[in-house]
């Protein structure tokens, strides 16, 4: 065996060992997801090609899977595009304007996405109370977009770093000014990059527990993944088939949203901004 097929082999072989190590937890959800026992972890998963747990979290009110799944999708949907469109604004100031101290800003931006949640989560929570606004999805929405803000704006920063000035100035030539500019030139050559940060902030935003804990208390607000945690506490037990079908479920819309924007993704901005 010469030295090509064996880099073949073992490149083969890393493949497959890394959509396993990936996969596996999926695959074992879906499996749990069909079974009968509540307890796999003491007595193993009694498997049943029924839809039974399916039904029960769609149907039982008491779950209100229902409602955590449209609260989690308006809150994300809402912080997606406003995070994505003010990410893109400043990006456009920062790659586009020459003033002073702009990537000292820029670095700061990035500075404070590091502040850890549960140190602002008590002053957080004290602000939104006094404004009413516990158990509402102004209560997420805010926290949210200046949480994502800094994932966008660096996105969204490189993408329109990679466009030519000459765009610029030769809309500037023709009397364009910076917002016309921005929104007929540069928004449309940076629209993979808009649609890797609608799709990156969308899944953060839909995936955050700490702030979704806190600041909510009931079904009207509270989002997907703190209202699969407590079907512990309603029921008194583990429900693990419920638990592994809501996982199943809540994780469909973010496979469709990669799904169809990855072609966006993986786009090369200049490419097409060039042969335009």
């Amino acid at each position: 065996m010469n030295e090509a097929r064996v880099k073949k082999a073992l490149l083969a072989l890393g493949i497959c060992f890394m959509l396993a190590f990936c996969l596996s937890p999926f695959v074992w959800m879906i499996v749990v997801s069909f079974g009968r026992n509540p307890d796999f972890l003491s007595g193993g998963v009694e498997f049943a090609a029924t839809l039974g747990n399916y039904v029960d979290i769609l149907t039982i009110k008491s779950l209100h899977f229902l409602e955590y799944l449209r609260n989690s999708l308006a809150v994300s949907g809402v912080v997606a595009v406003a995070c994505a469109m003010v990410a893109a604004l400043g990006a456009y100031a920062v790659s586009r304007i020459e003033f002073r101290g702009r990537m000292v800003l820029s670095l700061a931006v990035l500075a404070f996405s590091m502040f850890p949640q549960i140190s602002l989560i008590g002053y957080l929570y004290k602000f939104m109370r006094s404004f009413g606004l516990i158990n509402t999805y102004l209560a997420l929405v805010f926290p949210y977009i200046a949480w994502t803000i800094p994932l966008g704006f660096w996105i969204m920063l490189s993408y329109m770093l990679r466009i030519p000035k000459a765009f610029d100035d030769a809309a500037r030539a023709d009397g364009a000014g910076r917002f016309m500019i921005f929104r007929k030139i540069i928004l449309p050559v940076a629209a993979p990059g808009m649609f890797s940060a609608i799709l990156l902030v969308f899944i953060a935003a839909f995936n955050e527990f700490l702030f979704a804990l806190m600041l909510t208390t009931d079904q009207s607000a509270r989002t997907i993944p703190v209202g699969i945690a407590l079907f512990e506490g309603l029921h008194g037990e583990i429900p693990w088939g419920y638990i592994m079908a809501a996982s199943t479920v809540a994780s469909i819309p973010l496979v469709i949203l990669a799904v169809a924007f990855q072609r966006y993704v993986i786009q090369d901005v200049t490419r097409g901004a060039i042969k335009g």
